[in-house]
């Protein structure tokens, strides 16, 4: 959902519960987190944004933060029903929708459908990486495939490359000098999943999550983004990794490193 739709929504929601002419919706401010209201909460700091019909000329209600939350809740608030975006105390999830990643944020859409295991790609270069960094050989090829199908030159929109889908701020982080190199790409990138998995206490959907749509997301949500393409992506490593194990005749999931 666009920012334009989220507030026409907004503006819906303000309709029904308001006169019409009350076009009004709260940019609310709590722990440095924002949301969007028909009427200001509770503990946050509140602004009042009156928007004009035409929401195709609606203004930035979000500023730097740039994204719609992925739920609506309502709550009684002075007799009143109204509508949010932060689940407060006594609110129940009144609709939920995906927002699409916005521009500027780096996730991209894995390349190529969820298909059979492919053990013959780069198999040297996952074996070393594996047990050069103690991450499961069968979820880093999970992560390859999905992100790049084992392309060594695949580009992605967003500008990540190589077999591992590396961003260059990444790859630079990590030490890799060629992105195209599948050996560094993927030690560069088994390098990156450790320190995700080190961070997420070995948490698979939390790692998949931040490696595909960043960290900064992922804490900024609490948990896996609202956006479309990052929550297909998460599906996407999870069910690969699992016929990559059965595949490889490795068992039971191995605990995440």
């Amino acid at each position: 959902m666009s920012r334009t739709a989220a507030v026409a929504l907004l503006l819906l929601l303000v309709g029904v519960c308001a006169p019409l002419q009350a076009r009004t919706i709260y940019r609310c401010v709590q722990k440095g987190t924002v949301s969007m209201a028909t009427a200001p909460e509770p503990g946050s700091t509140c602004k009042a944004m009156t928007v004009d019909d035409n929401a195709v000329q609606t203004p930035n209600l979000w500023g730097n933060f740039g994204v719609f939350s992925g739920t609506l809740y309502e709550r009684e608030q002075d007799g009143k029903l109204v509508y949010s975006t932060r689940n407060l105390p006594g609110s129940r999830p009144y609709l939920r929708f995906t927002a699409a990643t916005p521009p500027g944020e780096p996730a991209h859409e894995g390349l190529g459908r969820v298909g059979t295991p492919q053990l013959d790609r780069h198999a040297r270069q996952f074996r070393a990486a594996s047990k050069a960094t103690g991450v499961d050989d069968a979820w880093l090829r999970a992560v390859a495939h999905a992100e790049s199908a084992f392309d060594e030159k695949a580009i992605s929109p967003k500008g990540a490359q190589g077999v591992m889908q590396l961003m260059p701020d990444t790859a630079t982080e990590y030490g890799v000098t060629d992105p195209f190199s599948p050996a560094q790409s993927i030690d560069g990138g088994a390098r990156y999943m450790k320190s995700l998995l080190g961070r997420y206490k070995g948490d698979r959907t939390l790692a998949a999550a931040a490696y595909n749509a960043g960290i900064g997301v992922v804490t900024r949500y609490g948990g896996v983004p609202p956006y479309a393409e990052t929550r297909q992506y998460v599906d996407k490593v999870l069910a690969l990794y699992s016929r990559y194990r059965q595949a490889m005749g490795t068992g039971p999931e191995r605990p995440a490193q």
